[in-house]
């Protein structure tokens, strides 16, 4: 597995705007999933209308409670969010983004197979996408997500080629 230990850099997002709670915020945990079909394309889900960057585009997910693992969150946000069961996900990556509002450990996690039908319960619009992505505005924390992807497509073109 790629990338699992701590981030090396932060992501600062809005970088002008000033940190609520200053530079001794406690980082919060985010579980989130990447599903990808086996046609490729991955679900995309927009932030809810209550939520800080609503309107925004982001892989599904959300916070840890107390004593979850990251297989456990991930498992409770995506029924929650989406009424979907996961049984196995798969640890890819973590990116430490620095929004206004929180300091944020996304831990991003493959998801290939999953079951129910999507049931948008926050009502947030959802969108199966492929690169270049055509929904927008996207997230800050996101983006890092999308140009691994692009990665990881380059070298299984170059292996293929």
């Amino acid at each position: 597995m790629s990338r699992t230990d701590q981030p090396a850099a932060v992501l600062v997002a809005d970088g002008a705007l000033p940190r609520v709670g200053g530079a001794d915020r406690a980082v919060v945990d985010v579980a989130v999933g990447v599903l990808i079909r086996a046609d490729g394309d991955f679900l995309l889900t927009s932030r809810p209308a209550d939520k800080v960057y609503a309107g925004y585009w982001e892989f599904p997910g959300g916070k840890f409670e107390s004593g979850e693992s990251v297989q456990q969150a991930l498992q409770r946000e995506l029924y929650e969010e989406l009424g979907i069961h996961i049984d196995q996900i798969e640890p890819w990556r973590q990116e430490l983004v620095d929004y206004p509002h929180a300091l944020v450990r996304l831990h991003f996690c493959k998801v290939w197979a999953w079951f129910g039908e999507l049931q948008m319960r926050e009502a947030q619009s959802f969108a199966w996408q492929r690169l270049p992505v055509t929904v927008s505005p996207v997230l800050p924390g996101t983006v890092p997500v999308l140009q691994w992807l692009a990665e990881e497509q380059e070298k299984v073109g170059s292996i293929a080629g």
